[in-house]
């Protein structure tokens, strides 16, 4: 919560971002420095609302729903490609903040846009908080055939959103993905991740094409030439009860992988927040403040 205990108000904004209309959220004084925030992969930005409102400090707090989430306008094409996700991010930065650096966040999907887009234009990163970016499993060239052949089939076959008769079975939902989201936090977020539909329905706000297979393959070599190149200094956070890791295979090897991983930073903290799951920033948001704001203050 805010100082006064109160949720901290945010003002909505709309912006043509490459051909689409885009949902920037604000918190704070426009006035107060500057901290970007992106988040994850089937989230929006009001996703960030608890860890603001325990935020001491004065920010200005700045987070788009990315292309296909949230508010923002979904893209024409049949496939969400993860370049787009970089120069959507170039070009609100170049809006807000023109050429200076800025200070950036990013969970999950958000978290490896930020670590990637650091490392390709490291001049433009000031310091970078990576919360659970981990990244895919690295593909191998012989999937290649299958995954062109999946991505064809659901492109055909477009992937669907099942509706809910009601907001609180949305709250519902989110509470079954995650057992700690509490009552308030959950109908608070509902409001948010869903909106009423025509036919009465409360529907997802997410493109079902953000479910479509992507036919490029995860090459972990090039993501990792990137984050070699990041100048900035990194506050990489996990949680300790995450289920992130059963993507990777056996939890040992996931270990194993991630911390090779981190060893291409060239400057990083790793910090690891117990009773919490992926959705840290639900979880933990007072002690995840508490961790980014120490850091913040930090020489740059």
């Amino acid at each position: 919560m805010s100082q006064n205990g109160a949720i901290r108000p945010s003002r909505s904004e709309f912006l043509q971002v490459r051909g689409l209309r885009y949902h920037v959220r604000h918190w704070g004084d426009p006035q107060a420095p500057a901290l970007f925030m992106l988040h994850g992969w089937m989230d929006v930005s009001a996703s960030f609302q608890f860890m603001v409102d325990a935020m001491q400090g004065d920010w200005h707090v700045i987070a788009p729903d990315w292309r296909g989430f949230g508010l923002t306008e979904r893209t024409p094409a049949d496939s969400y490609w993860f370049p787009d996700y970089l120069a959507d991010l170039e070009a609100i930065i170049d809006h807000y903040a023109g050429e200076q650096a800025i200070d950036l966040l990013g969970h999950s999907m958000g978290g490896n846009v930020a670590t990637l887009y650091a490392g390709v234009r490291p001049q433009r990163i000031r310091r970078l908080v990576n919360l659970e970016g981990l990244g895919l499993p690295t593909a191998k060239a012989e999937q290649a055939p299958g995954r062109f052949a999946q991505w064809m089939d659901e492109v055909k076959q477009r992937p669907l959103m099942r509706g809910y008769d009601s907001v609180d079975d949305v709250a519902a939902r989110l509470q079954k993905n995650n057992a700690r989201l509490s009552d308030e936090r959950a109908a608070f977020l509902a409001r948010h991740w869903s909106q009423q539909g025509s036919d009465g329905l409360w529907q997802i706000l997410g493109d079902p094409a953000h479910k479509q297979a992507s036919p490029i393959l995860y090459r972990v070599d090039e993501m990792m030439a990137c984050w070699s190149r990041i100048t900035a200094p990194v506050l990489w956070i996990e949680a300790k009860d995450s289920d992130i890791w059963r993507f990777f295979g056996p939890h040992a090897l996931m270990r194993e992988e991630i911390d090779r991983r981190i060893g291409f930073i060239p400057q990083v903290q790793v910090e690891m927040i117990d009773n919490a799951g992926h959705m840290l920033h639900h979880d933990q948001p007072e002690r995840l403040a508490q961790l980014i704001e120490a850091f913040f203050r930090q020489p740059a």
